[in-house]
């Protein structure tokens, strides 16, 4: 019997999109499974805020932002800490990536129609020594229309490629099962999901309507991670980071469920580094959710005072944006799985954004006139929306008030004590008397508005947060938020799986998250942000071009 396509596809997010493109170009007839309904095209890129990790851009540039491959490279290398014998691939992707982005991504992104905010962001700063973990300077590039702006020309060139009869889609197909002939993957086996309208991100239907098995030269795992699976999540959970949290939110959908990888596992292929994962610590339940435990990353300026559940200031350099799974593993560190930020008016209206598409209709809706809206007319309408529906912001006068009610949404026994909190800000406050300090975080602030970006829409003045001028104060509960799965399928730079003993599994391919964004883990112990969607379209590109050159 003929093959019912070239190549199989596992997954219509952004990898299996950029992948499919890259098979249409050159000809090939491709099959794009996904569990999910056709509404939900693009899976969780869609949700993304669209940042991309580049090197040495124009945007750099003209924020007097002086960057390099080397630069970045090292950067990068500091903050994966490849310390393990099966990360030799890993380091191979990283490195290749990083010469990506300091190469042709960007004008490749650009040819295919994406563009890019012309203010640059600092993530992930790190606030230690030269060598270590974090950015040395803004690389985190927003794309003109977030993510769905990203998702869209990779679209429209699958949807053209469907038109001319290249791209068949099969949603609501759920794989099972990856087929062989011998010892090459050969197909796909699993059941038809019952047909589901529900709107997209909302968790549909696993009624099984049928089964089906398809036959292909070769098939593409591009599944994503394993976000929404909390038992997956706490079973992987590294002894580094503590014990896993008791409550953790969701910054994914529920179809992120980390399915394929066992699947992909039972076909030959080897999981690698499964202990390393990224999961934020400023987690916000979202005031109207869509997806199960909904939760929201705050995306905070640096000047917010960080307290943990008892009151005490979180210790140099966990400073809001700064190094997350440092804060993450100092967190997990007091017992609780929650902490605390205090600030003011002042740093909300500037500082404070949130992480999504439905969270930045300006940016989203490609509205310059909503953004400079966004940098003049106060605190943001998401983030207002939080304060006054959220559960997790408390807004108050006065002290005294402020941590009764912050007590009070923790629940049990009072844990903070309104005299450790006030010495905390008032000592923080007293440190702001002079041009110098001893307080590290407060030269951090001064350090960050010498750079443009940051002066103009992400660093508030530094001021006092007692004083009643720069009030009411305002309390948010952080929770740990799961994102992003760092390991997975080990492959090569064609991001073909490769078995435990480093041989290909003929006829299989992986990309994206469920293979570590490339190798199996390119980021190694933490990653420098903007680099899960640049991850995905990389790995996306390099597995599409060699099943193409690899199918008759």
């Amino acid at each position: 019997m003929p093959d019912d396509a070239d190549v199989i596809v596992v997954g219509a997010g952004l990898t299996g999109l950029v992948a499919a493109a890259e098979l249409a170009e050159a000809g090939k007839k491709t099959i794009i499974l996904d569990q999910e309904p056709q509404q939900s095209l693009g899976g969780q890129a869609f949700w993304s805020l669209g940042g991309i990790f580049l090197v040495d851009s124009p945007e750099q540039r003209r924020m007097r932002i002086r960057d390099s491959h080397d630069l970045a490279l090292e950067d990068w290398l500091g903050t994966a800490a490849f310390d393990r014998a099966e990360d030799s691939w890993p380091r191979r992707w990283a490195e290749a990536y990083v010469g990506f982005a300091a190469g042709e991504k960007r004008s490749w992104l650009i040819q295919r129609g994406i563009k890019f905010f012309p203010v640059v962001g600092w993530a992930e700063r790190g606030g230690g020594n030269a060598v270590g973990h974090g950015n040395s300077v803004p690389r985190f590039h927003i794309t003109w229309g977030t993510g769905p702006g990203v998702l869209e020309p990779f679209i429209q060139r699958v949807r053209e490629a469907e038109s001319q009869g290249l791209i068949h889609f099969k949603f609501r197909h759920r794989v099972n099962e990856l087929t062989r002939t011998g010892a090459v993957v050969t197909g796909v086996r699993g059941d038809i999901l019952a047909p589901s309208d529900v709107e997209r991100g909302r968790k549909s239907s696993r009624e099984v309507a049928g089964d089906f098995e398809l036959k292909a030269q070769a098939v593409i795992v591009a599944s994503g991670g394993i976000g929404a699976n909390h038992e997956l999540v706490r079973r992987n959970w590294p002894q580094r980071l503590g014990s896993p949290p008791r409550r953790m939110i969701s910054g994914v959908p529920d179809h992120v469920d980390g399915r394929m990888l066992a699947i992909a596992e039972a076909a030959g292929g080897s999981v690698i580094n499964r202990d390393r994962m990224w999961h934020y610590v400023e987690g916000i339940k979202n005031w109207a959710p869509l997806w199960t435990g909904h939760g929201i990353r705050i995306l905070p300026g640096p000047s917010s005072l960080w307290l943990d559940a008892r009151g005490k200031r979180l210790p140099v350099p966990l400073y809001p944006g700064f190094d997350t799974l440092g804060t993450l593993s100092h967190i997990m560190a007091t017992g609780f799985d929650y902490s605390w930020f205090i600030l003011t008016r002042k740093i909300i209206q500037k500082e404070f954004a949130l992480s999504g598409s439905e969270q930045n209709p300006d940016l989203t809706g490609k509205s310059w006139r909503q953004v400079l809206g966004r940098a003049t007319s106060g605190i943001p309408g998401p983030v207002k929306a939080f304060m006054e529906k959220g559960e997790d912001f408390i807004v108050e006068p006065d002290l005294p008030a402020l941590v009764a009610r912050m007590n009070a949404l923790a629940g049990g026994e009072p844990l903070l004590e309104l005299a450790q909190v006030e010495r905390e800000i008032r000592a923080r406050d007293r440190q702001l008397d002079n041009p110098f300090s001893k307080d590290m975080q407060i030269t951090a602030l001064r350090g960050a508005r010498a750079y443009l970006g940051d002066k103009l829409i992400r660093t508030a003045k530094p001021h006092k947060i007692l004083d009643s001028a720069n009030g009411p104060l305002i309390a948010v509960r952080l929770n740990i938020l799961t994102r992003k799965t760092l390991g997975g399928l080990q492959t090569d730079l064609d991001s073909r799986v490769l078995d435990a003993g480093g041989q290909p599994v003929e006829g299989l391919y992986a990309v994206g998250e469920v293979a570590g964004f490339g190798g199996g883990g390119m980021h190694g112990y933490a990653a420098l942000e903007g680099t899960f969607l640049g991850g995905c379209i990389f790995s996306g590109r390099a597995a599409g071009r060699a099943a193409a050159r690899g199918v008759g």
